[in-house]
């Protein structure tokens, strides 16, 4: 999240009394994330307090956001506890502030976990096996924008920015990725609707006699039709990676895969291709923050990523692959 694009008080007002939201009692821009513009936006009506996320979009278009926006309802309606987008009388999710498309979708309950524990772990990969499974019969599709085709094409951007060491691994594990995408075993991956982003910043907890409960998944903007593996590889490359070091944590990725397979079975094909799923995760973020890095936007709050991080998680993935069999084994 980031602010880009400065909005009134007035403009929010005359939006939140469109959708019927309440009254206005505060507004504040929210400096996490580098894509869109948001504000968390706090109402009353009926006598109680209501917590909203009212977005911007910076790149998105009118024409992309129904995909986004219907998927998060549908998650929604079947019982996955992602942000539920708002709608106005005519059943529209998409409005218009500042010239730029806008949603507003509910706060969710919580906070991040930024120190997770394989509880932790367990619930998200549970959560996530969940989401794919509901995400079966949704009817609208688009690819993942941020997948294969978008790194071919960003990494000539980036190369210039890197060094000797640097370049080679990029253009290896680009090369890399191309076979593995033109493998049969590639074209077997079970697809559907992935939200391809789910770092622990995009998990919300709350504590409930003492443990830890996920209240949900947010931050969809990324999402797209792709492999469902690949999804658990981008999860697995967040929460069971040391952020120090990029080290793989047997303990933690032991619980998340385990539990995602106990509610969504992994095919031969998936299992096979994981540690190269794995690889390609760590490419995508790492080019994408490269991207991001060297070439910023202009915002009046925006905290940049550290490209660095995931060249350690590329660099670990390469050279200790991790067999899927090995990380569905206690550690």
């Amino acid at each position: 999240m980031a602010v880009y694009t400065e909005v009134s008080t007035e403009q929010v007002r005359a939006l939140l009394l469109e959708l019927k939201l309440g009254k206005l009692q505060h507004m504040q821009g929210c400096a996490g994330g580098i894509e869109n513009t948001n504000y968390f936006v706090s109402t009353r009506r009926d006598g109680q307090s209501h917590d909203y996320v009212l977005t911007l979009f910076e790149r998105l278009s009118f024409a992309q956001l129904p995909f986004y926006l219907r998927l998060m309802k549908h998650l929604a309606q079947r019982g996955i506890p992602v942000p539920d987008p708002t709608a106005n009388t005519k059943g529209e999710l998409v409005f218009e502030l500042q010239g730029k498309p806008a949603a507003v979708v509910n706060k969710l309950r919580g906070q991040s976990e930024l120190a997770p524990t394989p509880e932790h772990c367990a619930a998200v990969g549970a959560t996530l096996a969940r989401m794919h499974l509901a995400g079966r019969d949704f009817a609208l599709t688009q690819p993942n924008l941020r997948g294969l085709s978008w790194w071919n094409e960003t990494a000539p951007v980036v190369l210039p920015e890197l060094d000797t060491a640097q370049a080679t691994l990029l253009r290896r594990e680009l090369t890399y990725q191309n076979e593995v995408a033109a493998s049969s075993a590639y074209a077997a991956l079970p697809r559907g609707p992935i939200h391809t982003d789910l770092f622990r910043d995009n998990v919300m907890f709350e504590t409930l006699d003492g443990k830890p409960q996920l209240s949900g998944f947010f931050d969809f903007y990324f999402a797209g039709v792709d492999s469902w593996i690949f999804d658990l590889a981008v999860c697995l490359n967040d929460w069971s990676v040391e952020l120090e070091t990029g080290t793989h944590q047997a303990q933690r990725a032991h619980s998340l895969l385990r539990s995602y397979s106990q509610v969504r079975a992994l095919s031969q094909a998936e299992l096979e291709l994981l540690p190269a799923m794995l690889r390609g995760g760590a490419l995508r973020f790492w080019i994408s923050r490269l991207w991001d890095y060297h070439q910023p936007r202009a915002a009046s709050l925006l905290k940049a990523h550290d490209p660095s991080h995931f060249e350690r998680v590329l660099r670990n993935r390469v050279e200790y692959p991790l067999p899927s069999a090995a990380m569905l084994q206690p550690a």
